[in-house]
This record gives structure tokens, C-alpha cells and sequence, in this order.
């Protein structure tokens, strides 16, 4: 049976001192904390699959990460994958929770009341985030089947792949708190004719995590 292991690991901070939504906005993020990067990627395996999402705050993250891994032959540059992306939120972006309550007063209410299941204007639900981040993981699960893969991503989709593992609905997975360049773990078991399942050995771990297959 294949054990294929995901390295789910946040992006470094984005400095945001206005308090603005940015979701898949670009602004890019701070990498500057030298020992939080050395720490976590003295942790992470050194022949893997990497893979972030298309905005630059996973990819510098992920720059800055392999720089310090001592990687093997066999390790992947990291492939680019759009539906592990941060959750849109539409026009809502570049403003602040004040300008949003002010400028889409009832679509604020409606969204703040079911924030799983409501979408901004132009953007989506947690619910959809959910199905494209299963999608993506779908996919690469397949394709690198028996792999370690680190995915740089972010909050949401980070939130998105815990729930598919833990089977937890939309309004569940909101629960789950996902700190910048923080690593949770996720292990899919598939193959050999008894099925595939998942298991969850590490969850928004700062410093405190091994790098041994479980």
C-alpha cells in the first residue's frame, strides 16, 4: 500500500498593518524570520515533491525554504498549482472589514451569519475552496503516488486539506487555526486493493515536528 505524505506548511507573514482582505490578492509576504525558516526546514524530507500555489507569497516562501534543506538527488522543483490557492474574496479585496461593512452592508451580514457557505460578490465559498483544494490533492496524491510532497499554500487551503483527511464539513474545518510558516501533516494510504484513507500526525506545529515517515 502507498503512504504518500503531505508537508502542509503556511506561508511567512504578510505585513498587513491596514487590516486588509487580500485572499488571492498578490501582496507578497516577509521572509525575514531566519530561525523560523531554518527551524522548520531542517524538519521537512529532503527528496520530495514541492508544490505551492500561484501566488508569489507561497513561492518566495518556498524559495526560502529549499535554499536551507539539504536536498537529494530526486527532490522536484516546485510545480504550480492554481486550485491550491487562498479562498477569493472577489470585491471584497483591498478593502478592510469596516469598507466591506460599509460598502456591501447585506452581503456582509449574509456572509458573516454563514461564512462556510456564503461567497462576496465575485468570489467564492469556504465550501468551494474545500472542493477545488480536494480536486488538487486528488490529482498530485495520484501523480506522486508513495511521495513526500511539501506544499507551501495557505490558511485557507491548508484548512481545506485537513478537512478532506478529517472528513469535517466546511463549518468544522473554519475551526482550525493555521499560523504563518506553521506545517500540519497529512498521510493518504491507497493501493493494494483495500482502499485509501487518511491519517493527520501533525496539526499547525511550530518547531515540534519530525520529519520521519510515519
Amino acid at each position: 500500500m502507498n503512504n504518500t505524505r503531505w508537508w502542509l506548511i503556511r506561508h511567512a507573514p504578510v505585513p498587513n498593518p491596514d487590516k486588509l482582505i487580500y485572499g488571492q490578492d498578490d501582496p507578497p509576504a516577509d521572509t525575514g524570520d531566519a530561525a523560523a525558516l531554518a527551524e522548520l526546514a531542517s524538519r521537512l524530507p529532503q527528496q520530495a515533491v514541492w508544490v505551492t500555489s500561484h501566488l508569489r507569497r507561497t513561492r518566495q516562501t518556498a524559495a526560502a525554504l529549499a535554499d536551507l534543506v539539504a536536498r537529494l538527488p530526486g527532490s522536484d522543483m516546485a510545480l504550480v498549482e492554481r486550485d491550491l490557492a487562498e479562498q477569493s474574496f472577489g470585491a471584497w479585496e483591498g478593502l478592510s472589514h469596516d469598507a466591506v461593512a460599509d460598502l456591501f452592508p447585506e452581503e456582509a451580514r449574509r456572509f458573516w451569519s454563514a461564512p462556510a457557505t456564503e461567497a462576496p460578490a465575485g468570489g467564492e465559498s469556504f465550501a468551494a475552496v474545500m472542493a477545488r483544494v480536494a480536486g488538487a490533492i486528488g490529482r498530485l496524491t495520484a501523480a506522486h503516488a508513495g511521495r513526500d510532497i511539501v506544499a507551501v499554500i495557505h490558511g485557507g487551503s491548508i484548512r481545506a486539506a485537513l478537512a478532506l483527511a478529517l472528513d469535517l464539513t466546511p463549518d468544522a474545518a473554519l475551526r482550525l487555526a493555521v499560523a504563518p510558516l506553521s506545517l500540519s501533516r497529512i498521510d493518504h494510504y491507497g493501493g493494494g486493493g483495500g482502499g485509501e484513507s487518511w491519517s493527520v500526525s501533525v496539526l499547525n506545529a511550530l518547531g515540534t515536528f519530525s520529519a520521519e515517515p510515519r
